[in-house]
């Protein structure tokens, strides 16, 4: 009896031991399970990050690569155009003039028989002509200033130099414009704009002299700046974006305003909140409808309407769909539509139905928030899309529902892209002053150009402190 007795009590233990070790398995499965899901969403998510590229996120399209791209219309336009240029399209070739302004006479210098030379009376012009269109001889011309006097009244006078001849010796407004242009406007580094002149006109202007040139322009065109941020301001439509620049080897933020009309740019060690604060921003001053890519601090402007790129999502509908989401596909199809038809659309409440049956749809397809290893709970990146159309769903419409408001902001985009040129052409700024020089001198070459104006000849009028008048 007592050896039953023992041996029953051996099988408990080891019945208890049993169920203990399985216990402790099924923790170490359940826990294996969890970091198995964890790995494979993080493979998930390498794998989309290495599936990026310009079409399907805001990677730039430098960032491709040099293997052959296949060509994709991000928002494919209506009917199809021939190559070359368009009926009615009003071409630019060369014309001859009534007038030239220099005449050469080819004449025949001997007969071409006997060779006896022509005498000057003899030759006479056949009525044929060609005209070459070429540049002038490239010589600095110096002009000098001179000071009259007169006595009146018992009194010696003198006359005054312009305003802009404040040296003895000294580059005139047009070597100004043209260097100013140069660095600004074709972003070309200082040697090179030094080494242009020194071919060109046998002048080498050396660098210091082309930093006294950009910063005399940047403090001549303030006047001009403050009535550029005054015109933004009153806008009915403002488009505003932000790109990261190298300045003095650390990151600073290159801020962004502009209509079809008027560009203004500006320098801010913040990407948010304090930058679109800061004394030099106009947001806090606007009050109409502010178009922009979702950077959260936007929406920190409550006296604005706002809307939304329609090309930035569309990009990542598009990253979500190529990784098998059906809602992102219908979402995709959806906007596309919209933007296809004439807006604002005739019934807002159908097509409020069909984006919100879309996002419900959504709901059902996209996982719920996961709790990590460690932190607090994750969201896939098709869950918080969803949830930020869902939160802006009268700004992402606002192209649709609203009249006058563009699907896309590459308004904006294109007024910063030529300050990411000047980066990649000259590595970096070299000083915060340098940036700050190069935005404001950005702002003006970008506005006068929507305005119609020459941008040499206004860059000549400035150095020269003759009023630029500027349109709405």
């Amino acid at each position: 009896m007592e050896n039953e007795a023992r041996k029953e009590g051996e099988r408990e233990e080891q019945l208890k031991e049993l169920l203990e070790c399985n216990e402790e398995l099924k923790r170490e499965n359940a826990e294996l399970k969890r970091e198995v899901e964890e790995l494979k969403r993080e493979v998930e998510e390498l794998k989309r990050e290495l599936g990026k590229n310009s079409k399907n996120s805001d990677k730039a399209p430098s960032s491709d690569g040099y293997r052959k791209k296949k060509v994709e219309v991000g928002i494919a336009k209506e009917g199809k155009k021939a190559k070359g240029g368009q009926e009615g399209h009003k071409g630019r070739t060369l014309e001859q003039v009534s007038e030239a302004d220099y005449v050469e006479l080819h004449s025949p210098r001997e007969c071409e028989r006997c060779g006896r030379e022509f005498r000057e009376g003899e030759v006479k012009e056949s009525g044929e002509s060609r005209q070459v269109y070429d540049l002038p001889k490239s010589v600095l011309e110096v002009t000098e200033h001179r000071l009259g006097e007169a006595e009146c009244c018992g009194m010696l006078q003198r006359g005054e130099y312009p305003r802009e001849v404040r040296a003895s010796v000294q580059y005139g407004a047009r070597v100004r414009a043209l260097v100013t242009k140069l660095s600004i406007d074709h972003r070309l580094p200082m040697k090179q704009i030094s080494q242009m002149f020194a071919d060109q006109y046998g002048y080498e202007i050396n660098s210091s002299t082309i930093e006294d040139i950009l910063e005399r322009g940047y403090k001549l065109a303030e006047e001009l700046e403050v009535q550029i941020k005054e015109r933004l301001k009153a806008s009915e439509l403002l488009h505003v974006d932000e790109t990261g620049l190298r300045v003095s080897g650390k990151l600073q933020w290159l801020h962004g305003a502009a209509t079809d009309k008027l560009t203004y740019l500006f320098i801010h060690p913040k990407r948010g909140k304090t930058a679109l604060e800061a004394p030099n921003s106009i947001l806090k001053d606007f009050r109409a409808t502010m178009l922009h890519d979702c950077w959260a601090s936007y929406f920190g402007f409550s006296q604005a309407k706002h809307a939304l790129c329609g090309s930035h999502l569309l990009r990542e509908l598009k990253a979500l769909w190529e990784a098998g989401s059906a809602w992102a596909a219908s979402m995709h199809s959806l906007l596309l539509k919209f933007y296809h038809m004439p807006r604002p659309l005739h019934d807002p409440q159908v097509a409020l139905d069909d984006y919100r049956l879309i996002l419900a749809q959504a709901d059902i397809q996209e996982p719920p928030p996961f709790k990590a290893l460690k932190g607090r709970p994750k969201q896939s990146k098709g869950r918080n899309l969803l949830e930020r159309l869902r939160k802006y769903e009268t700004a992402v419409l606002a192209f649709a529902l609203e009249p006058n408001i563009p699907f896309t902001n590459n308004q904006i985009e294109r007024d910063l892209r030529p300050a990411k040129v000047k980066q990649k052409v000259s590595t970096c700024f070299r000083t915060d002053f340098g940036a700050v020089v190069f935005a404001r001198l950005q702002s003006l070459v970008s506005t006068f150009r929507k305005q119609g104006l020459n941008v040499f000849s206004s860059f000549v009028d400035l150095f020269s402190h003759k009023s630029i008048k500027l349109l709405l």
